[in-house]
């Protein structure tokens, strides 16, 4: 088969030269980009899943009550595989708990929680959801930072919250 440019041989020389430089300019873009990001993620809580053996010097602990549609919302079992030795920089309990710790202070928002636990904020409507903070609405909503010893409430409203359902009734 006569493939464009391997014809004649300058031409072969000059496209296989232009390859060779595409993939190693490919690769070297590569390289670069996942070494900067590793590098921001290795200094964030967010992505950073154990704090074992960090110096530790940032402490915040809160509680965080979450209603859906005004009942208690149950977070979901995790799926999730922590090593059993693994201290995590981020943690919402079962009792309402959150807190999070790392090697600074770090801004840590109360909707990063809500993300951890793998909360649905997709499926609410943000119009008509609230947080409160020690019975003060935020008007900084999901991006509110949590304070040491405060109490948290967030009330959600699903999107079809009202909306006929058509589930058979309960006996």
């Amino acid at each position: 088969m006569f493939w464009p440019g391997m014809g004649d041989p300058t031409k072969r020389k000059k496209v296989l030269r232009f390859l060779a430089i595409s993939v190693a300019v490919g690769i070297a873009v590569v390289l670069i980009s996942t070494t900067a990001i590793s590098k921001v993620k290795e200094q964030d809580p967010l992505y950073h899943k154990c704090v074992n053996g960090l110096d530790i010097q940032y402490h915040v602990s809160a509680t965080l009550d979450v209603e859906v549609d005004g009942k208690k919302w149950v977070r979901p079992v995790s799926t999730e595989t922590i090593p059993k030795d693994c201290e995590r920089s981020m943690v919402f309990l079962d009792d309402g708990t959150i807190r999070g710790e790392w090697t600074k202070k770090y801004p840590f928002e109360v909707g990063q929680f809500l993300w951890m636990s793998g909360f649905p904020l997709r499926d609410m409507d943000e119009t008509k959801s609230k947080i409160y903070v020690n019975g003060v609405e935020s008007s900084e909503f999901i991006h509110t930072q949590v304070q040491d010893g405060a109490h948290y409430k967030a009330e959600f409203a699903t999107k079809n919250a009202g909306a006929p359902t058509f589930t058979p009734p309960q006996n």
